[in-house]
């Protein structure tokens, strides 16, 4: 295993709290009890860095927390994973960004979010020395940033491409929000893997089927690989004329919290390693179930 960090993962730093599973919400006025709470460095970048430090790559953070408690716990928790948190600045206006993670037996998860210290993450917080020396940027939870638009994603994506890099771009959309074509192709001008859910997709190009978004998105930049994750229905990636549809790993699922994340370190990592399309795309696959 190298200790030369490999990959840089930008984005969304989060100060995550997960109860365990309940039974049901209590009422208005109840109290309800949980085994226990858990605390964990989260947010796509921690996420993305943490998963490719368990499949052996050496990794570093580059994300804004607040000058708080939070902030010094989402800190430690980075180094605990062996994670490079060097690069990660500190907000004079905003506190860390939380998220409280409700977990109820037989119910989709529920979320309560603090947007936070990432509202005030933008190009001018990166040192661009802090990727020198890496194969791979990643940057995860793109347009949930509101300081980090079109021209900082493609000043900092040049950047990587100036130092030879793999871009990497992953989004997070929030529900109704639309998306120019304009702003599409700006975003993949310099990314070399796109890494959309089938709904984001849908929200990026307007198209349902995830082999029609994958088409429309790839011609915006031929270079690109665009993969679109489909939750329990797989994944499809296309690049090129190259299109590869794997399904997914029966397991049992417990929590789901960061299976994007981690299907996204597995793609990363068969990029590094230089498998075919196809191994790639199920190796993240297997990386992403493995996380539930």
């Amino acid at each position: 295993e190298s200790c030369r960090m490999e990959v840089a993962c930008a984005g969304n730093l989060v100060a995550d709290i997960f109860a365990d599973p309940i039974a049901a919400l209590p009422a208005a006025g109840q109290l309800g009890l949980t085994e226990r709470f858990l605390f964990g460095a989260g947010g796509c970048a921690t996420n993305v860095a943490a998963c490719l430090r368990r499949l052996g790559r050496a990794a570093k953070v580059l994300g804004k927390v607040g000058d708080d408690v939070f902030g010094n716990l989402v800190i430690e928790d980075l180094k605990r994973l062996g994670i490079d948190a060097s690069s990660v600045s500190r907000s004079r206006t905003h506190p860390t960004s939380g998220t409280v993670i409700i977990n109820v037996i037989g119910e989709e998860r529920r979320y309560i979010h603090c947007i936070g210290a990432n509202a005030d993450f933008s190009f001018s917080d990166i040192d661009c020395l802090a990727l020198n020396g890496a194969r791979a940027l990643y940057l995860g939870g793109y347009m949930a940033m509101p300081r980090s638009g079109a021209e900082d994603l493609i000043e900092l994506f040049r950047e990587a491409k100036n130092r030879s890099l793999t871009t990497i771009l992953d989004v997070v959309i929030p529900l109704g929000q639309s998306v120019s074509p304009e702003q599409v192709a700006a975003m993949l001008a310099y990314t070399d893997v796109f890494l959309p859910n089938d709904d984001e997709a849908y929200a990026l190009t307007g198209l349902r089927e995830p082999r029609a978004q994958a088409g429309y998105l790839a011609r915006m930049n031929p270079d690109c690989c665009v993969v679109v994750t489909q939750g329990r229905r797989g994944a499809l990636a296309q690049r090129k004329d190259d299109v590869i549809q794997v399904g997914t790993y029966a397991v049992e699922a417990l929590d789901e919290s960061g299976s994007g994340d981690a299907f996204a370190a597995g793609f990363i990592t068969g990029v590094l390693q230089g498998w075919s399309l196809e191994n790639t795309l199920r190796f993240a696959s297997a990386v992403g179930a493995s996380c539930t």
